[in-house]
């Protein structure tokens, strides 16, 4: 399995957190799920003042073997011209980053065709899971394990939270078939359209996602198991980095549905990993809600999205800085000669 150690967060620096927030001249909790981000920042940093100004998105990028099955719109050679397309700073999660003043870093660890991105490639796309294993094993492990590395270079460069993102034609097949599995639901009732497909494709992607299950007859106990049989790079890769972001005391922030995926498999395989996350959105696709409340997580944006690319994580950023704002700006009741609000 995944050899690594995690330590509790610091509930000390929590408690210290909270009291900070209930000194505020305002209703108690009245900042509602910003106070509680706050305060799980403050354990995972192990300190009362938090400090997340120097933030990353960290994008994995990889092909699926299962796009040859005709899952999607576009094909394969899509991914490597996206993942270029960020390193020149001209994709969606890149326009969002400057206006939240945060890092782009793009990984190659598992596209097809050669790219510009940071090169981490285990294998050139999963083979078809549809017809056999998308990847093995040992496979599956370095992707966790390059996701892990990303992680520790995050922490001695000093960035104080990352975002997690993707890109990768294919992978909301993959995604879907990792959460049918651990979740213990039919294919049908986490499949979404991806980037658009209509009636026809959807029930034919549905089919696929049922072939490649019987094919492969993942151990839902075994998340490393599931993960090689009907996963991905880039999901491999992200889990790595909620992983990582347990063993280095860095927040991670889950982006969609696929990121969310990641997050379960991280889970999974290290428990309590999930203290370390912070869920940003809810995304439109139908396994978002599901994979948080089987992580218990609560969301702070509902907005639909389902862009990918780390965007909704990124665009919880900013509440997250006003919230700091409030927390370390506002007046306090002692220092306005007032008396607290109490809990009644």
């Amino acid at each position: 399995m995944i050899r690594t150690e995690i330590a509790l967060p610091d509930e000390s620096a929590g408690a210290r957190a909270k009291e900070r927030w209930d000194s505020i001249a305002k209703p108690l909790g009245s900042l509602g799920l910003l106070e509680d981000a706050v305060v799980k920042i403050a354990k995972i940093q192990r300190t009362e003042n938090v400090h997340i100004s120097k933030r990353c998105a960290v994008v994995m990028c990889a092909d699926n073997g299962v796009v040859c099955e005709g899952v999607t719109q576009s094909d394969s050679s899509v991914t490597a011209m996206c993942a270029d397309e960020m390193v020149r700073g001209c994709s969606s999660v890149n326009i969002i980053a400057r206006s939240v003043n945060a890092d782009v870093l793009t990984v190659d660890i598992g596209v097809a065709g050669k790219t510009s991105a940071l090169d981490r490639k285990i294998a050139a796309g999963t083979r078809n899971m549809a017809v056999g294993a998308a990847m093995s094993r040992e496979e599956a492990k370095r992707a966790v394990m390059t996701g892990i590395g990303i992680m520790r270079e995050q922490k001695r460069a000093g960035t104080d939270i990352v975002v997690t993102g993707e890109m990768g034609i294919g992978n909301t097949t993959a995604s879907a078939a990792i959460t049918s599995v651990m979740l213990g639901l039919p294919p049908r009732k986490v499949t979404g359209r991806g980037a658009g497909l209509d009636d026809t494709r959807l029930a034919h992607k549905i089919k696929v996602i049922e072939r490649a299950i019987a094919v492969n007859d993942p151990d839902p106990h075994d998340a490393l198991d599931v993960l090689a049989k009907v996963g991905g790079f880039d999901i491999a890769g992200m889990a790595g980095l909620f992983i990582g972001g347990a063993e280095t005391g860095i927040p991670v922030v889950i982006d969609g549905a696929i990121s969310a995926a990641a997050a379960l498999i991280a889970e999974r395989l290290v428990p309590g990993c999930k203290d370390y996350m912070l869920a940003s959105h809810v995304s439109a696709e139908p396994v978002g809600k599901l994979l948080l409340d089987a992580l218990g997580l609560r969301p702070l944006i509902t907005a639909e999205m389902r862009l990918g690319e780390g965007t909704g994580g990124l665009m919880l950023l900013p509440l997250l800085d006003c919230a700091c704002a409030v927390y370390y700006e506002a007046h306090t009741f002692d220092g306005m000669g007032l008396e607290r609000y109490r809990k009644l």
